[in-house]
């Protein structure tokens, strides 16, 4: 079941007060374990790209085409991973540590929170 506009609004001032009141633990809840999650993902692909250029050169210099075809889709692989995980990190990620907190984005999780409970009760209904 959906918030109303009214639990909403409750939650929306309850956030801002809590900024308010202790900005550094708010910042702290806000998302500090998908940053990490995220940043490791990214720096794992980019290793995982490295390993596929040694595989790729490895390949190319003992003359077995089959390794050189395996690096290049570890690299391929990799570097796909390392775009979507950077894409997808939230915006504090990039704009550093010092980033305000945007209200504006906590309404569009709100949102789309919303949305994932929408579709999973008419999901549920549909079955």
């Amino acid at each position: 079941m959906p918030l109303s506009e009214h639990e909403q609004r409750l939650l929306e001032q309850m956030e801002r007060a809590l900024y308010a009141e202790d900005p550094k633990f708010a910042s702290a809840l806000e998302g500090t374990g998908l940053r990490t999650y995220t940043r490791r993902k990214v720096y794992l692909a980019a290793a995982g790209f490295v390993v596929g250029v040694g595989l790729l050169m490895g390949g190319m210099v003992a003359q077995h085409i089959w390794v050189g075809v395996v690096g290049f889709l570890v690299m391929l692989v990799c570097a796909v991973l390392a775009v979507t995980g950077w894409r997808r990190s939230p915006a504090g990620h990039r704009a550093g540590p010092k980033a305000a907190p945007a209200p504006r984005r906590k309404a569009s999780v709100m949102d789309r929170m919303e949305q994932r409970w929408q579709r999973r009760r008419d999901e549920h209904n549909g079955m």
